[in-house]
Order: structure tokens, then C-alpha cells, then sequence
């Protein structure tokens, strides 16, 4: 169409133009939307809006259509006999119809938009009615509610409409804990839909080991390996100097046990799932951590990460030295990473999702567009943007705004 050219009426009602609301309830069956849509074309109205959901076999069907007029319909029906005509057919197939009269379209919808999903283990009545109540003290309205996932958590979404979403957020995380739920705020928007990079730490995320503990068993050193752990948890040591402690156990260990652990580590539950969803999406798939790259470099190989940064086990002459090489990868060197791969995947920072689980994470969580902190300690799921605390990685996905049946989709498709 040319600038020129006048566009096509829209089909959409004015805000005093007479408009019927059709709801179908009754037993799901193939054909009931096409016979309702076809049983209303005798009567020449237009389609302003469709909702149909179908729960446990029933079906609710809502059409929003313009009102029947006299001139209109190769009869002059009106609007009785189109009442009249839709409760026969629905009464022909043992359905349930009502029809509102009103006018114009559905109210519009508040300023602020947000994705809120929920997720529970199991979520209860009592959950879904504090959360309801939660959005509804910002002044939110729910406007659609579905299901993502019914296993291994139910997940539901909430589109809300009238909050900003920092004031839902601000209000639900404490709710949220409370419930002993998990709850996600995100924007709505066409950002969500957009390519983006995950960005996750390794040892008690990806993975379900901590790689030092697995490398100081062989060296037979977990006692004093833990004892340095316990003093940098305790404030006495900082990341890098409690690093370099417990690596100088490790020195005179031959490097034949680099591939003894690789063989030693597991994935956590979830995870091959999530990275390969992500990665059929178009997502780019990336982990860092303050292990090292003996075992990273695997798991991008097995997994087919885009990337992936650690520490670096120096190794002479077949044995471990008890040294580190190159620069530390830790609290801030995750948040620096993090957006040295946005830059090279050319994904703003504001479309990134970091995961981890420790304090070591805080400053690539709090960078991320999404901050999601999986089983980790309190201090963590306080300042993260939202927390996952069930034992499956892959859950990530529904915060996403992915479904279950979509995951069910990618995997039958695995070549």
C-alpha cells in the first residue's frame, strides 16, 4: 500500500458501539471453535477479540463481536435471532452458551507490564491467592493467567498490567519466600522474545560437585581444603588468596587426575536439557567459574557452550604445580565476563540471564538483565532478581517464558 492509499476500515468497535460477548463452556471436542465462528457468520459480525482455554477436557470459548444490525445478514436478522441461533447449536452439542450485551472493546490496560511467573513444588491454593493478592496491593491487574509447566514444578504466568515491574518485584520476592515459592518479575515487551545469552556459574550449578573438593580427594587434602573454604566463608581470606591456598595443596598430583575427575563430575538435574532447549531457541550459552578450564573446557565441548572462562591448573612436566596461571576468575572477574561474552555474542547486557548459586556470583547476577539465583544461600536469593529453589536447572527455562511442551517439543526434534 502506498502512502497515499487510504488503509482498509478497522473491524475494531468505537467505544459506544453495541458489541456481544459469546462464552461456550462445556466438554472439549474437535470442531467446537469453527462451528461457533461458522454459526456467527450468518449474522455479517466482525471478530473484535478470541479467548479460548481448555483445562482438564473443558473448554471455555470467549468471542467479542460486533452486534448484528437490521441491514446487516441476507435476512435482516438481529440480534434475538442470533441469541437464539447460538443456543441451539450449543444445546445441539450438549455445550453451555451465554451472551452479554456491552459496548466497544475490552477496557484498556493499565501502564507497566509485566511477565510474573510463578513456581511451586507443589503450588497451593493458599500460594496462588497471596500472589493474587501481592499483585493486586501494587495495583496491578492480572489480566491472563496459563500454565507453563505441570512437571517437575507446576509453573503458571501471570500478565499483569498497571504496576511498574521493580514495584512488583519489590512486593513479591518477600511474598515469595514467605509461600516458599519462586517467583520471576520480568518486563513485557518484544525483549523478551529477543536473542539472548545465559551466562552461568559451574560448581553447585551447572554441575552438582564443587571441582576442588573432587581434585583435593585425590590428593587426599579434603580436611584441609575444607578448613580453607570454612576461613574465607568466615571473612578471614578473599576469593583469590583462599584460591591459591587450596590449589598449593594440589602441587605434586600427576595430571592423569584431570581427566579422573572430568569423569568424576555430574551434571546437575536439568541441565543437558537447558543448555540444548536454549541452544534450538537461538539462545548463546555461556559458564564461568572459579574452577578451572580442565573441566569447563569439557563441559563446553560435551554441552556445546558458545563459551567458557575459569581458572587455569598450571601443569610441568606432568604434575600439577599448585599454582594458577593468567587472571583470577572471581567475583568481579565473573561480572567482567559476563560482559565481554555479551559484547562478542552483540546482546545487550540488558537481555542477558546470569545463574550461580554463591556470594562469588553476586556481582554478575546484579549485572545481568536477570539475576537468577539456583538453591543458593540466603544472602544470595535476597539480592538476586529472582531465586530458583528446586533441584532442577532446567525450571530456568519457565522464567523465560518457555513451556513445557515447548522443552517436550526441542527434545523430539534432537538429531
Amino acid at each position: 500500500m502506498s502512502a497515499s492509499q487510504t488503509p482498509p476500515a478497522t473491524a475494531v468497535p468505537g467505544d459506544d458501539e453495541p458489541t456481544l460477548l459469546v462464552k461456550i463452556f462445556g466438554k472439549d471436542r474437535p470442531g467446537i471453535t469453527a462451528g461457533l465462528f461458522d454459526t456467527l457468520a450468518a449474522y455479517s459480525v466482525d471478530v473484535v477479540d478470541i479467548e479460548q482455554v481448555v483445562t482438564r477436557g473443558r473448554i471455555t470459548l470467549c468471542a467479542l463481536v460486533t452486534a448484528p444490525s437490521p441491514s446487516q445478514g441476507s435476512t435482516g436478522s438481529t440480534e434475538g435471532d442470533l441469541r437464539a441461533t447460538v443456543h441451539g447449536w450449543a444445546e445441539s452439542l450438549n455445550l453451555q452458551a451465554e451472551i452479554i450485551s456491552g459496548r466497544g472493546d475490552n477496557r484498556p490496560r493499565g501502564t507497566g507490564r509485566s511477565h510474573v511467573t510463578v513456581l511451586g513444588h507443589p503450588l497451593t491454593a493458599e500460594s496462588a491467592a497471596a500472589i493474587a493478592a501481592a499483585i493486586t496491593s501494587t495495583g496491578g491487574n492480572i489480566d491472563r493467567i496459563f500454565r507453563l509447566a505441570k512437571y517437575p514444578v507446576t509453573a503458571v504466568e501471570f500478565a499483569v498490567s498497571g504496576a511498574a515491574t521493580e514495584a512488583l518485584r519489590s512486593v513479591l520476592a518477600p511474598e515469595a519466600a514467605r509461600l516458599g515459592v519462586d517467583v520471576a518479575v520480568v518486563a513485557a515487551g518484544l525483549q523478551r522474545r529477543a536473542q539472548r545469552l545465559v551466562v552461568m556459574d559451574v560448581d553447585s550449578t551447572l554441575i552438582q560437585d564443587e571441582v576442588i573438593e573432587l581434585f583435593a580427594a585425590h590428593a587426599g587434602c579434603e580436611a584441609e581444603v575444607a578448613e580453607v573454604t570454612t576461613a574465607a566463608m568466615r571473612g578471614e581470606l578473599d576469593f583469590e588468596q583462599s584460591l591459591h591456598a587450596r590449589v598449593e595443596l594440589l602441587g605434586g598430583l600427576d595430571a592423569s587426575v584431570v581427566e579422573a575427575v572430568r569423569k568424576e563430575v555430574r551434571l546437575t538435574p536439568g541441565a543437558r536439557t537447558l543448555v540444548r532447549t536454549l541452544k534450538r531457541l537461538g539462545y548463546q550459552v555461556g559458564v564461568v567459574s572459579g574452577g578451572f578450564t580442565q573441566v569447563t573446557d569439557a563441559l563446553k565441548e560435551e554441552l556445546g557452550l558458545d563459551f567458557a572462562s575459569a581458572n587455569t591448573l598450571e601443569i610441568v612436566d606432568g604434575k600439577l604445580t599448585g599454582r594458577v596461571t593468567g587472571d583470577i576468575v572471581d567475583r568481579a572477574g565473573k561480572a567482567r565476563l559476563l560482559r565481554d561474552f555479551a559484547q562478542q555474542a552483540g546482546v545487550p547486557l540488558a537481555q542477558t540471564v546470569a545463574i550461580g548459586d554463591g556470594a562469588n556470583d553476586l556481582d554478575m547476577l546484579n549485572a545481568a538483565g536477570l539475576g537468577v539465583a539456583f538453591n543458593a544461600k540466603p544472602v544470595v536469593r535476597e539480592a538476586a532478581h529472582t531465586a530458583v529453589n528446586v533441584p532442577f536447572l532446567d525450571t530456568v527455562l519457565y522464567l523465560l517464558g518457555i513451556t513445557r511442551d515447548e522443552v517436550e517439543a526441542a527434545e523430539t526434534h534432537v538429531g
